[in-house]
């Protein structure tokens, strides 16, 4: 009698991505494209489109090659994904200083009874997972742009403030295959 076998199934990650690219779709500059092992994913990209010169609040996604530094993740609103990035839980006092005179600039920071910074415990699931990159980090340039990250879109795929946001499969099938050294190339 001939044994039947299940296929095994790896519960090791995929090869990381070298390389992912994000464009922005013709005549649309807050929409694009990141193209992530040849498979494009639709995108939204910061209301002022792919920005070379990237300044606070200028709504821009900066222009350039970044790699991701971390998976910030809301346990409360999903499974841990698989991923190579490091992985750090958000929690209600998380937030990110975007204050240029702030030393703490573009830093992750503990929220102030006060309330500064951009919170990443929000009540919409656009963070509930946050791929940190490092835009703007060596060195630090005030008023260079702040909280740049990878995260969820809206539901109707509106603009960012300069982040780049796709939808929760999209970014859970990516986040099995970013690695630390993966390059985001951006424009």
């Amino acid at each position: 009698m001939k044994k039947i076998t299940r296929p095994t199934t790896s519960r090791r990650s995929p090869q990381p991505l070298a390389r992912l690219e994000v464009r922005a779709a013709a005549g649309r500059r807050s929409r694009g494209w990141l193209i992530a092992g040849g498979h494009p994913i639709p995108v939204s990209l910061g209301r002022g489109g792919i920005l070379a010169n990237k300044r606070e609040g200028d709504g821009g996604t900066p222009r350039g090659t970044f790699r991701p530094l971390r998976l910030w993740w809301r346990p409360d609103r999903g499974p841990r994904p698989r991923t190579s990035l490091p992985v750090r839980i958000i929690g209600p006092d998380d937030a990110w200083c975007e204050d240029p005179q702030s030393r703490h600039y573009n830093r992750p920071i503990r929220r102030s009874p006060a309330g500064e910074g951009d919170r990443l415990m929000r009540d919409d699931h656009l963070y509930d997972l946050i791929v940190e990159i490092d835009h703007n980090t060596r060195p630090r340039i005030a008023g260079r742009g702040s909280a740049v990250f990878l995260h969820l879109a809206r539901d109707n795929f509106g603009p960012t403030a300069g982040c780049v946001a796709m939808t929760r499969p999209n970014l859970t099938r990516l986040l099995a295959r970013l690695g630390p050294t993966t390059k985001i190339v951006i424009g």
